[in-house]
């Protein structure tokens, strides 16, 4: 798939992109990208097509190839995205990323290690509200516009598996789902469920 952006221009060295929803961000292997705004998911695939999800990115993270040894080594919106590219040589809080990208693949590997899907989807769920989420009346909203499909490929899981818990989540009140794949975790009930 070909990436649609624009460049906008920045009086800063720095310059900003802006991505298409599910287009890619470009690989450089000597520049990062600065999530500005939107949201990204960084993934790689198995020699048999299977999807590995590697993290999920927002306003404020840095990704990019540099920071993998991984190929293919893919970072696509699921959002439209503004983007700063940051050239690797001028970047000076590369150890905080490094420790930002360690802590998040530690966060995902144990998510992933729970032997039920239904509790790794919970889970996921409670992560994402945690770093992604906006307080609103009923619970925190995950407006990430993530589909079945990404959630599953997240957990190693199928879409119909993902898509039955979902429901199963919501008839028990645990989650609101919106329009646009948008999902309200209600906080409260999570506890009484994992109990």
């Amino acid at each position: 798939m070909v990436s649609l952006y624009t460049v906008i221009p920045n009086p800063s060295s720095s310059t900003k992109e802006v991505f298409a929803r599910r287009s890619f961000l470009p690989e450089h292997q000597n520049n990062l990208w600065k999530i500005e705004t939107g949201f990204v998911r960084t993934f790689t695939y198995l020699e048999d097509g299977t999807t590995v999800a590697l993290g999920l990115w927002g306003p404020g993270d840095v990704v990019g190839k540099a920071l993998s040894k991984l190929d293919p080594y893919q970072m696509e919106c699921l959002t439209k995205v503004e983007a700063t590219v940051l050239p690797l040589e001028e970047w000076s809080k590369l150890t905080e990323t490094l420790l930002t990208h360690i802590q998040q693949a530690q966060e995902l590997m144990v998510i992933r290690s729970h032997k039920k899907v239904e509790t790794m989807l919970l889970k996921l769920l409670a992560w994402l509200s945690k770093k992604f989420g906006s307080e609103v009346e009923k619970g925190r909203l995950i407006d990430m516009r993530l589909t079945h499909e990404d959630l599953a490929e997240m957990l190693g899981s199928t879409r119909v598996t993902i898509t039955r818990i979902l429901g199963q989540f919501e008839q028990e009140g645990l989650i609101a789902r919106l329009s646009l794949h948008r999902i309200v975790l209600r906080e409260e009930e999570i506890w009484y469920y994992e109990i």
